[in-house]
């Protein structure tokens, strides 16, 4: 062998410390200017969420069941108390935030009526403490924010270090920018347990497909310059995460286990199921998930009956279910693309566009340019983005009717490019390599376009509505903290770093693997 051969796992190591602290501080800066950038409670549920983990972390672990309420009540303290007129602007894209109560100013009720009070725990304990170091409700929100940022920030960086210290990496830089684009960042730094479940599962995803490759023993040992013990890490952690994120999450922690034991193959998983040290890991993951089912099946958090009022297609039969998920599909794509707020802020049709441009780019060159087992795997991730959706809610249509959204499967949907950039990087996707630099160079100049405008867009809808021209927000009705101009300001030079970082990466892995293919060739 070479002494650059030789060399290269050690050159593979070097890296794996920036190939986290890096993302991290890059993704840990976007999403706390995503936490920054909207009024409170403008995420999906936010209101439900920060007052449980308010109450939560003061004690009150489930809510009160209080007679003539029909969810349960968490108390709130001084400082905290909720006021609805604070999400005035909801669901009227031209009216900005400026009609907003500020949260906590003595104007509000001392309790909430919340329908997540009995939701798992730990993620409310993991972003709830901020909120015990101030009294003022708005500051405690955006602390808790930021907390909910910070941690998602960490599981993003393990699957951007995951994935990239390896050899087999050369497509990965692109792919991971696709996962971690503004709608992951926009829930990421928002106080929702949807955010941190979509992280986890990136992080899982990539980490246990490492882990899995390095038992193959057709593979190079060198490929992951990461020790098993330290994916086990990631892995253990991201899983029960995802497991005790919502009430559905042991289903898909099930998921993307079996999706990753599928595309390792059977080899790998033979030896990685025959292994004993690895079943302490696994212990510690199945001991968490049973924690998430036993608290769901005794607090009931699958939810209760819904009535005709509720949701469409109350009481309807499992095909009628189906088949409207199918119907609906477009809008679910369209929503894990990036539809904001309370799914009251869509973004312009031409930044659709230009996204599914970038994403196209690697999912084409996966289904085209690979062998035939790597298109199967990429096409299969195609169809359950649409099926498994569809059959979960048409399972429980006819007791909670029709409640999906776009950002339930979005832990399916980033898996697309994540799994085609995959296989593109493995040796089925060699002949494509030549590729690599340029179209990753394009796509990921598009996909952060894309971030920066949808973060824009997303600033006007709320410092002065739709309706108004562009020029207004010169003269806003509503500033977030910061003042917007530093806010997009800020993430336009974040995203631009982020982007050439990645693009550089994209180029420096791709010289390390042709040198080292060429000292095999020389070495025979």
């Amino acid at each position: 062998m070479s002494q650059t051969a030789e060399a290269a796992p050690g050159t593979a190591r070097t890296r794996t410390r920036s190939a986290f602290w890096i993302p991290f501080a890059f993704i840990a800066v976007l999403s706390c200017l995503w936490a920054l950038a909207g009024p409170l409670f403008s995420v999906p549920d936010e209101n439900a969420h920060a007052t449980k983990a308010i109450a939560q972390v003061r004690g009150e672990v489930v809510g009160a069941t209080e007679p003539g309420k029909k969810y349960l009540v968490v108390d709130l303290p001084t400082g905290y108390h909720y006021n609805h007129s604070a999400m005035c602007y909801l669901f009227v894209p031209t009216q900005s935030a400026h009609c907003t109560a500020s949260f906590g100013d003595g104007t509000g009720r001392n309790y909430f009526e919340n329908w997540v009070g009995a939701y798992n725990p730990i993620y409310y304990y993991l972003v709830g403490w901020p909120s015990l170091l101030t009294d003022n409700g708005a500051v405690g929100v955006y602390a808790m924010r930021i907390a909910s940022a910070l941690l998602g920030a960490l599981l993003l960086a393990w699957a951007f270090q995951s994935a990239l210290s390896s050899f087999r990496s050369r497509w990965l830089p692109l792919g991971l920018l696709l996962v971690a684009g503004p709608m992951v960042l926009y829930l990421v730094g928002s106080v929702n347990p949807n955010g941190v479940e979509i992280a986890a599962a990136a992080a899982l995803w990539a980490s246990l497909l490492r882990l899995l490759e390095r038992h193959d023993d057709r593979l190079e040992a060198a490929w992951s310059a990461l020790p098993s013990w330290y994916l086990w890490l990631i892995v253990t952690v991201s899983s029960i995460l995802l497991a005790n994120a919502r009430s559905v999450g042991p289903l898909w922690l099930v998921i993307v286990v079996a999706a990753c034991v599928a595309i390792a193959g059977r080899r790998a998983a033979r030896a990685f199921f025959t292994r004993g040290r690895n079943y302490v890991w696994i212990a510690v993951i199945a001991a968490g998930t049973l924690f998430a089912g036993i608290w769901t099946l005794a607090t009931g958090g699958v939810g209760a009956q819904a009535g005709a009022g509720d949701a469409p297609l109350v009481g309807k039969g499992f095909l009628s279910g189906f088949a409207a998920m199918i119907r609906f599909t477009p809008a679910f794509l369209e929503q894990q693309l990036g539809v904001f707020g309370w799914l009251d802020t869509p973004l312009p049709w031409i930044l659709y566009a230009v996204i599914s441009v970038a994403i196209g780019l690697v999912v084409v060159l996966a289904l085209t340019g690979t062998d035939r087992r790597s298109a199967i795997v990429v096409l299969s991730s195609l169809v359950a983005i649409v099926l498994i959706p569809a059959v979960v809610q048409a399972l429980t249509i006819g007791r909670t009717g029709m409640i999906w959204q776009g950002r339930y499967g979005l832990f399916l949907f980033l898996a697309v490019p994540l799994l085609a950039a995959w296989m593109l990087s493995a040796p089925a996707g060699a002949r494509l390599a030549f590729l690599s630099v340029r179209v990753s160079w394009v796509a990921l100049g598009l996909a952060g376009v894309f971030s920066i405008v949808a973060f824009f867009a997303v600033m006007r809808r709320y410092v002065t509505g739709f309706g108004e021209g562009i020029g207004k927000m010169f003269h806003p009705d509503w500033q977030p903290p910061l003042g917007w101009e530093a806010l997009v300001g800020l993430y336009a030079l974040a995203m631009t770093g982020f982007v050439l970082w990645l693009g550089f990466s994209a180029r420096r892995i791709a010289v390390a693997e042709d040198a080292r293919r060429a000292d095999r060739v020389g070495a025979r």
